[in-house]
């Protein structure tokens, strides 16, 4: 069928996040259970437990720390360079987006190239904002559920909870962030330096496999 051949890709990293949720949800119930029994209580239900705190702090932990990378990479390829990466653009190539207006009138241009200097300048960014967007919103998200089960922490061991603003302060919750912002931004420098001199036939995020390692770009 045409519209799995046309959008095969997403589609296919759709159902790997799928079955990864659904993995990371049965296994971290399973966890909790097990948790909850060696203290002889119950350990709820799986609809209980994804709505928990423990969840989703878990869940939108990692989403922030994907969209953070993928807001940097795409924001900091707009004005960095590296040499031979086909993750780079080539450091003579001229501008590509220059005179939007101009383009503006382009067979199959975006509408919004047409709406004026304020939309074209908003539209040229509008995947880097749309990008920060979301690693804002899973930041909050984290935020809360992980001050939300950081309350839930401290009720059951007779303390008192801080609050989420005081969670904001509180080093558990930079450190589930920290640990995962240093991965992604290492993977995504070994990739930048590994597509110089690595190739992978017919990917569009690798060079061509004959092309030089000093070829910048695809």
């Amino acid at each position: 069928m045409r519209i799995l051949r046309d959008n095969g890709l997403t589609l296919v990293l759709l159902l790997l996040f799928a079955a990864s949720i659904l993995g990371h949800a049965l296994t971290g119930w399973r966890v909790e259970t097990a948790d909850a029994l060696r203290h002889g209580q119950d350990g709820g239900t799986l609809m209980e437990y994804l709505g928990s705190a423990a969840f989703l702090s878990t869940v939108f932990e990692n989403w922030e720390s994907e969209f953070l990378q993928m807001a940097a990479y795409v924001v900091l390829t707009a004005f960095l360079i590296q040499k031979g990466s086909s993750e780079s653009r080539a450091p003579e190539a001229p501008p590509r987006d220059a005179d939007l207006e101009a383009q503006a009138g382009k067979a199959g241009a975006p509408a919004p190239l047409r709406w004026g200097a304020f939309a074209r300048a908003v539209y040229s960014r509008s995947l880097g904002l749309a990008l920060v967007v979301l690693f804002l919103a899973s930041f909050i998200l984290h935020w809360t559920q992980s001050a939300r089960a950081a309350a839930q922490e401290a009720l059951e061991h007779g303390e008192a909870a801080k609050g989420a603003f005081g969670h904001l302060a509180d080093p558990q919750l930079w450190f589930e962030s920290f640990q995962n912002w240093q991965s992604e931004f290492l993977s995504t420098a070994v990739l930048v330096v590994l597509s110089i001199y690595l190739r992978q036939r017919e990917s569009p995020e690798s060079k061509p496999v004959a092309a030089p390692h000093d070829q910048t770009g695809d």
